[in-house]
């Protein structure tokens, strides 16, 4: 049975106000579902559904700008619980040839330590490897060996240790742990998130965007939007983009190893290269590759694309017009500010780990909702930065962390209603088929299932032009009329 969607809720009203939108358009919002999904003591589903709405609300104002006066009001947004709920657990809905990917690896996981408990992220190699030796131990070494080191050592120092060494590890935090913690106050006086008109010196004119029209309607359409960003936050906000009509061009560093099967959830839409900044001919190509791109999406730690001079104040003068969206672990601020981070780990750090969990033992969200929900917020960010512009110009600069939408999650959401009863076991209801909700296609790299795109409005798309392909295999050149 499905429930009506209350569409002016507190956290759509606070999202779309951070993200500088007309609030009579809220209106425009209209929804439904089953109860009880993504179940959880936080409000994780208004969450998403507050996410997924000023994001498909964010593309159907676009799309309506673009097309021109005569198309008349803001197309309505419809906003499916079920498919919400599905998209934020799109990772591990995906199949391969029917092969379900590993997520996390053996050593991305809770342990116990001396004084509480730590959590570790080690899917990639590098990380793997650096944990270990970190701790003094030998590279080939399992779970019982890591987990009998760590029993011994407390948490934090632990934490301290291996982020030291360049590895990924949390010590898990209470709520008030964290609000006492440096980073954690100075996360409490910032906002969601933050969009800001930014100029670079000689810049003139407004750069008004071309006329769109067609069925379906695509807000994002002759866009060139590079992309570089890794799971899953960024990767899921441009995945949106390349939905919306965008020409997607991911870029990674051929020295930094990335998941395929990541990938083959969030590349939808996209073409992928390989360019390394370091090299002069890599770098000639980037740059050029930069100076007709309307859209720069970043996701690496603060600091890391800064040391190649990718500041917003170089790219701004590079690149008059552009929008930079910046998504980080931790914020640009604080002692953690250059801090790696990922969901997992924000949830330990923020609290959300121990509200989650039963007495004595860590939990966590039904979902990677603070990916998930950065990503939409991010891909939201970006639309809403492409109206502003199409009406005075101007670069624009949009920040996230995901440390600030878990602060949103602790405590900016409140629930108006209760529709999920009191906290139960982590996972979907068990009278939702999420079926209906799932896509399949071939691909170059074999027969894919896939979470279907959550983001709807009257006219838009409903799933992507094309799927995924392999991580860098594609020309570094665009393939579509710039704006």
């Amino acid at each position: 049975m499905a429930d009506v969607i209350n569409t002016r809720s507190s956290g759509t009203e606070q999202a779309w106000a951070a993200l500088g939108g007309d609030p009579a358009l809220l209106e425009r919002i209209d929804g439904g579902g089953p109860a009880g999904l993504l179940p959880a003591r936080l409000p994780v589903m208004e969450l998403a559904r507050s996410t997924v709405a000023v994001c498909a609300l964010a593309a159907a104002e676009l799309a309506t700008r673009r097309a021109g006066s005569a198309r008349g009001p803001v197309e309505r947004v419809r906003v499916d619980d079920g498919a919400v709920a599905t998209a934020f657990l799109s990772e591990r809905h995906l199949r391969v040839d029917g092969r379900a990917p590993t997520n996390f690896a053996p050593l991305s996981r809770f342990w116990r330590t001396a004084d509480g408990w730590v959590r570790t992220h080690a899917n990639y190699p590098h990380h793997r490897a650096r944990l270990l030796a970190a701790l003094g131990l030998p590279a080939d070494t399992g779970v019982d060996a890591v987990a009998a080191v760590l029993a011994e050592r407390r948490a934090v120092e632990i934490e301290e240790t291996v982020y030291a060494a360049g590895g990924l590890a949390v010590a898990l935090r209470t709520p008030e742990e964290w609000a006492a913690h440096e980073q954690g106050a100075a996360i409490a006086t910032r906002p969601l998130l933050t969009l800001d008109r930014t100029e670079g010196p000689g810049h003139v004119g407004a750069r008004r965007l071309p006329a769109v029209s067609g069925s379906p309607l695509l807000p994002a359409a002759g866009l060139r939007v590079l992309d570089m960003t890794r799971v899953l936050a960024g990767p899921v906000a441009t995945r949106t983009l390349a939905l919306l009509g965008a020409d997607v061009l991911r870029i990674d560093a051929p020295q930094l190893p990335e998941s395929q099967d990541a990938h083959n959830d969030t590349g939808f839409g996209k073409r992928s290269v390989s360019l390394d900044l370091g090299d002069r001919a890599d770098r000639a190509t980037f740059d050029e590759l930069l100076t007709a791109a309307d859209v720069l999406v970043t996701g690496y730690r603060p600091g890391a694309l800064e040391a190649y001079g990718l500041t917003p104040e170089a790219l701004a003068v590079h690149r008059p017009g552009l929008v930079l969206a910046q998504v980080s672990a931790w914020g640009r601020y604080g002692p953690w500010h250059e801090r790696r981070g990922f969901d997992s780990l924000v949830q330990v750090a923020t609290g959300i780990a121990a509200v989650e969990g039963e007495t004595g033992t860590p939990g966590a969200l039904p979902a990677q909702a603070l990916d998930h929900g950065t990503g939409y917020l991010l891909a939201a960010g970006v639309l809403r930065a492409l109206t502003e512009q199409h009406d005075d110009g101007g670069s624009r600069l949009l920040r996230l962390a995901l440390g600030q939408t878990a602060h949103w999650l602790c405590g900016g959401l409140t629930r108006t209603q209760d529709p999920y009863g009191p906290p139960q076991a982590h996972g979907l209801s068990e009278t939702y088929d999420p079926e209906k909700h799932l896509g399949s296609t071939d691909s170059a790299l074999g027969r894919l299932r896939y979470a279907l795109p959550p983001v709807s409005f009257a006219g838009g798309p409903a799933d992507w032009s094309r799927p995924p392909g392999r991580l860098g295999a594609d020309a570094p050149k665009w393939r579509t009329a710039t704006a």
